[in-house]
């Protein structure tokens, strides 16, 4: 059932049965491996120790989880190969890695400055807290001086994040926007075979295929580590030849990763074409998997003993010693003193591991999803000079006439950009187009191609090049245009970017601001794609900043603060704007002009986590709170209740996430009653039912009158049957009498 000992075995002997150097094989370490070889002899040692350290680093875990006291047994046995790349890339080109690279790491780490992956790949196998890339939250391959980012992801959906890093280099180098990479860094991202199917993977293919065939530098190594299974179901033995060696825009590369030679001389044949010329490679390094997938893994259940057994002899490190020692580069005593002298040594780390401290409480776990003090959030200004420049020599704030929200997101994003010279616009239609709405109209224009600038046409990759660009310094405001297109590449901010700090301390981080035009009552133009009344989706990941104004000069202000979020504590935020309200001008009937707004001030912003109160009295009766088209709603439903003798103040929350709940209790308090107007739909897709639940778990709020208003749990359907399933003014009133009527508190 198990095979570690049979594999273990099976190296020692190949090591003290075998029968020695070729008589002409010797020389000195400096020379060829093989006559003609770019491998030395010294090299090919140096990549063995790395994948005898890799080997019993796996074997050490899997003992230690039969204690009970290792928790990842997810190994690299048979990937070894990855050595190489490891030895011949530079610590300064950032590697995106699959979970089978120990070899990798362990070569990258010798070839570093005071890194001691040996011990911490134990503390991190053991989940303790003195791991140093992430603190005992996870096994995860991760060095900041080293450029490993970590990665959690099974799937390979880290792909469209390293397109974005080496699409960055480039545009970072070009517009001199500073870059701690040096000019000719190339991007490493690794996968398995299996993974090449998921739609984020082939998101990557294809966007770094569309950079090269756009004529643009992108730098990126793809490494395909195909040990022909996912999990236990099989690849066909030509499956990944056949997809990728043709493919448009990848220089294919292949290689046995059981033939160092061949493999360390295809490998560098790919880093020098990939660092020299700036274009996107696709290397398909053909390798075993050893002791199945995991250690829950019974590879004896979906194959036979015969199947297995060919498999394990075909063990890249039997080749390696075999050519190591039949070459002379090294004895067999010194490969045997090698791998007691390691396999000691991690014994003794793993024993040493165990015992250091582990993590005790939600708060050390939370600590790197903690968002940041909003007294700490500096509102940064271009001189008056610049701005009077992007500006065509007229600030906006100098302009008396009140404009609605889509022109103000617009001169608010001239205005942060001339502010942030690191700042970048992108998404569909976003350029010369000026967006769908004419929101970043005359972007393109005065900030040229070079910052603002459109995708292709798929949400993940827009996402995916918004955190590499991140990781490396740019802050990114990338364009989603529709919310109902966000739930594409949804993974992108769960599962990768929003994980990104809390996996690594916070040592690496994708600052950004993620702009959605969002919610429903468009009219004259519907149908769920473009009437999306769900963000809880959203609402559920951990550590992000959400934001959603309903007026023109808080989208500037809150824009603003986004911003500065992001650029001073790496935090993901993310901007959604009611579309209905991009031209809105109106407030309770046709032609007031009631919600048009000025400019605001220079420097002036809106707090992060802080509401806004409309009318506000020791007399009020309901406290209506909402956001968006809601609030816009609930301030037409405050004056008809006014007119019925109930006095309301309404809130307008702002703030998704955090959510300012400490004043929804002061007013809720404050008034003995409350409403909670939700735009989205009943079940999950907004924040009332949390708001309520939290309300309820208050001792100090008993016997107050609470109530929620939400949508049908429908779809939004096309033109005025839309109505039917959403929030309207007429339910606002209803639901506020209602709750009026429930008697004195």
């Amino acid at each position: 059932m198990r095979r570690e000992q049979k594999i273990r075995e099976q190296l020692e002997n190949a090591i003290q049965k075998h029968p020695g150097a070729d008589p002409s094989a010797s020389g000195p370490l400096d020379e060829p491996i093989l006559p003609g070889s770019q491998l030395s002899r010294r090299r090919a040692v140096r990549l063995y120790e790395a994948a005898l350290q890799s080997r019993l680093q796996d074997l050490e875990s899997r003992r230690l989880k039969d204690k009970g006291e290792s928790y990842y047994t997810i190994g690299s046995s048979g990937h070894e190969a990855n050595a190489v790349f490891g030895d011949l890339l530079r610590s300064t080109d950032p590697a995106l890695l699959h979970y089978r690279s120990g070899a990798f790491m362990a070569a990258r780490a010798a070839n570093g400055e005071g890194e001691t992956m040996l011990f911490d790949s134990m503390l991190a196998f053991t989940a303790s807290s003195e791991d140093p890339i992430s603190g005992g939250r996870h096994k995860v391959f991760g060095s900041r001086s080293l450029w490993v980012p970590p990665q959690t992801s099974t799937i390979a959906s880290q792909l469209p994040k390293a397109v974005g890093m080496a699409f960055a280099l480039a545009r970072m180098q070009r517009l001199g926007i500073p870059c701690e990479l040096p000019r000719d860094s190339l991007v490493y991202c690794s996968f398995g075979d299996a993974s090449v199917n998921h739609a984020s993977a082939q998101a990557g293919f294809t966007a770094a295929s569309a950079a090269h065939l756009h004529r643009q530098p992108c730098p990126l190594l793809l490494v395909c580590e195909d040990n022909g299974l996912g999990i236990s179901v099989h690849t066909p033995d030509d499956y990944i030849e056949a997809a990728f060696r043709e493919r448009g825009g990848l220089k294919y590369y292949t290689a046995d990763g059981r033939d160092l030679h061949e493999t360390y001389t295809q490998a560098k044949r790919a880093v020098e074409a990939c660092r020299k010329y700036r274009h996107p490679v696709f290397f398909h390094l053909r390798c075993n998997r050893l002791m199945g997938h995991a250690g829950s893994d019974m590879e004896i259940s979906y194959m036979s003993e015969a199947d297995l057994e060919k498999m394990e002899a075909q063990d890249p490190l039997l080749a390696y010693t075999e050519l190591l020692l039949r070459r002379g580069a090294l004895s067999k005593d010194e490969a045997w003193r090698m791998y007691k002298d390691l396999e000691g040594r991690i014994a003794r780390a793993g024993e040493e591991a165990r015992t250091r401290p582990k993590l005790t409480n939600a708060e050390q776990i939370m600590a790197p999803l903690q968002l940041p003090d909003a007294k700490s959030l500096r509102v940064r200004l271009a001189d008056t000079e610049r701005r009077r420049e992007v500006f065509a020599g007229k600030l906006p704030e100098d302009d008396e006439r009140p404009r609605h929200m889509a022109y103000r997101i617009s001169q608010g994003l001239r205005d942060l950009m001339a502010s942030y010279e690191n700042m970048f616009v992108f998404g569909e239609d976003v350029a010369r187009k000026g967006g769908v709405y004419h929101v970043t109209d005359g972007l393109h224009k005065t900030y040229g191609t070079g910052r603002v600038f459109n995708t292709i046409l798929d949400e993940t990759t827009i996402l995916g090049l918004a955190q590499g660009m991140a990781q490396l310094g740019c802050l990114p405001f990338p364009e989603i245009q529709y919310l109902a297109y966000l739930h594409n590449a949804i993974d992108q901010i769960r599962g990768e970017a929003s994980t990104l700090g809390f996996f690594s301390k916070g040592q690496f981080a994708n600052p950004m601001v993620v702009r959605i035009a969002g919610f429903a009552y468009q009219k004259g133009f519907g149908g769920h794609f473009h009437n999306d009344n769900s963000i809880g989706a959203i609402l559920e990941i951990p550590g992000l900043i959400v934001a959603s104004p309903s007026r023109a000069d808080e989208a500037v202000g809150m824009l603003r603060t986004c911003a500065a979020a992001a650029q001073q504590y790496g935090r993901v935020c993310i901007f959604l704007e009611p579309i209905a309200l991009y031209m809105t001008k109106d407030l309770h009937e046709q032609g007031d002009g009631l919600w048009q707004f000025g400019y605001p001030a220079p420097g002036e912003s809106v707090p992060l986590g802080e509401p806004r109160i409309y009318g506000e009295s020791d007399e009020d009766q309901l406290c209506i709170v909402s956001w968006a088209n809601g609030l816009h709603m609930s301030l037409q439903a405050q004056k008809q209740l006014a007119e019925r003798g109930v006095k309301a103040r309404v809130m307008d929350m702002r703030w998704l996430a955090p959510l300012p709940m400490a004043a929804i209790k002061e007013n809720a308090r404050a008034c003995g009653r409350l409403l909670v107007v939700d735009e989205c739909r009943e079940t999950g897709a907004g924040p009332s039912a949390l708001i309520l639940a939290e309300l309820a778990r208050d001792p100090e709020l008993r016997g107050l009158h609470l109530d929620r208003l939400a949508g049908k749990d429908s779809f939004v359907p096309l033109a005025a049957a839309a109505n039917l399933v959403l929030v309207q003014v007429e339910d606002i009133l209803r639901a506020a009498l209602a709750v009026c009527e429930r008697g004195e508190t």
